[in-house]
């Protein structure tokens, strides 16, 4: 499968919305089995996709003393969400290596935030891709990777872990 036709694949991100996980008693999850080869191309890609720079801060100069001189004058920091997008990214892919624990094969418990984590990765990448400004080229078989992970998370089943009695 090409990456365009993966990409293209994907949900409208305008009319996608996430089920309600509000599940009483317990923290929902979704098992689901990875590779450690699924789980080292993950990283691969993510490298290639936090080296990204959407706004374009860090190659113009201008761009950056600005920002600074207002984050200086008004006393609080620029808030970029891709960055927050980057640490999700990252924070969920830690989880993940966690749960594998060094196996070739293993179950990771995917929250719905790893779900919502999983979409936007996949949407970004998508508009990282069609934006002509932005130099993006991920391998296609990490792309496949990431939607065969994603669509593994929205194929599943919910869970209880740690289910909590009346008793508790």
């Amino acid at each position: 499968m090409g990456i365009d036709d993966t990409l293209s694949t994907l949900p409208d991100p305008g009319g996608h919305s996430f089920p309600d996980y509000s599940l009483p008693k317990g923290d929902p999850v979704m098992p689901i089995a990875v590779t450690r080869e699924e789980l080292r191309t993950l990283l691969e890609l993510y490298d290639t996709f936090a080296a990204v720079d959407p706004t374009g801060l860090d190659s113009n100069p201008f761009l950056k003393s600005t920002t600074r001189f207002l984050e200086q004058t008004f006393g609080t920091p620029m808030y970029r969400p891709d960055e927050q997008l980057v640490d999700d990214i990252a924070a969920m892919l830690n989880e993940f290596s966690g749960d594998l624990a060094g196996e070739a094969v293993g179950v990771v418990d995917a929250t719905p935030k790893h779900h919502k984590t999983l979409y936007f990765f996949l949407t970004s990448c998508r508009a990282y891709r069609s934006a002509v400004h932005i130099q993006f080229a991920p391998d296609e078989a990490a792309i496949d990777t990431l939607y065969e992970v994603y669509e593994r998370v929205v194929d599943q089943e919910m869970y209880l872990k740690r289910p909590q009695t009346v008793l508790e």
